[in-house]
Parts: structure tokens; sequence; C-alpha cells
């Protein structure tokens, strides 16, 4: 690799099948999957080089003369349309632990919002987002983040994760927080 070459392909393409109980839709790189549990839609007209098509019941992705970050930005596309497909067929679920030493914590849902109350003692509320479709429920020390959007679950569960961030406090100390410790797929 002297000189800042990178290797070159030819043709690159990947094929997702799709189940028998999802409908897709492909309109100028705009990808819409529908399934038992919902409808997603992405719009993935940033992969400038990549072709997207439907064939025989299964999505296509074609790439031609490309580089290494071509390649990168197809099976990326690939990866997304799976986690669509997987997401309104079976959906994704987050588990949080709720942590607490020093000071007792509660935690509640109200509307698009975690509501963290008397985190190391504080009088003020610490407040999360809910982003999306996505439910959120509390049960006794656990936070459970479900939904299908992978992308709408994960973010979720970061900012409850990251509304009770400590600063200035040594971890091995004060543990108290939340905490994601488990992610899976719904398998119901």
């Amino acid at each position: 690799m002297m000189g800042g070459r990178t290797a070159r392909f030819v043709y690159l393409e990947e094929r997702i099948k799709i189940p028998e109980n999802v409908k897709v839709e492909i309109h100028n790189k705009k990808v819409k999957v529908s399934g038992p549990k919902g409808s997603l839609e992405k719009d993935f007209s940033y992969a400038k080089n990549i072709i997207i098509s439907f064939e025989n019941k299964e999505i296509v992705l074609k790439a031609f003369m490309g580089r290494s970050r071509e390649k990168a930005v197809l099976y990326s596309v690939a990866s997304h349309i799976r986690n669509m497909i997987t997401g309104v067929t079976k959906g994704f679920r987050y588990y949080l632990k709720i942590i607490f030493t020093h000071f007792p914590m509660s935690v509640s849902v109200s509307g698009d919002k975690v509501i963290i109350s008397r985190f190391l003692g504080e009088k003020k509320d610490r407040v999360a987002k809910i982003i999306g479709n996505t439910k959120v429920y509390v049960k006794d020390k656990d936070i459970i983040v479900e939904g299908i959007d992978i992308e709408a679950v994960a973010q979720t569960a970061a900012n409850i994760e990251n509304a009770v961030k400590r600063h200035h406090f040594d971890k091995r100390v004060v543990m108290d927080g939340i905490y994601i410790y488990k992610k899976e797929v719904i398998e119901e």
C-alpha cells in the first residue's frame, strides 16, 4: 500500500431475503419495510454509488467500480435493511439496571420522557427523552426499552444511561447510576 493507493473492486452485490410476512417498497433509495409489528422507512440517498433494487423476493444492493468506502457503505446499508426487517417481524429490547447504594432513586415514565428523581440526593429531577415509538417500562430495579426501530431503542437506552452520568466521582466508590446490561431481539 505505497503511495496512498487503495484496492478497487469491479462489481459488488449483496442480497437480502425477504420473509413471507414482510412487505418491502423501494422508491428512489427510500426503503419502506412493513411487517406484523409495524412499518419502518429509511432514506439511503447518502449512498450515492449504491443501486438498491428488488428481484425475486430479495433486496439486491449493487455497486460498480468502487473503493473500500463504497464497499463499507454497501454493507452498512445492507445491515440497516436487515435490522429493519428484524424490527418489523420481532422487535428489539434493551434492559437497564437501576443501581443505588447511597441515595434511593426513583424512575418513572411520563409521556415521551423518563424522569429520574433523587439521583445522588439531588432535588432536581433528571430527564431522558424517549425517541420515536419506543416503549419504556420500569419494573422494580429494571428499565425495559423496546420497539421496532433499533436506532430509536438504542438511542433511548443511551439517553437514560447518559441522564445519570456522574462527573467528578470515583466509579469504584460511587456506583449509583443506570446501566445497560442486556440487548436482545424479541423472540415471542
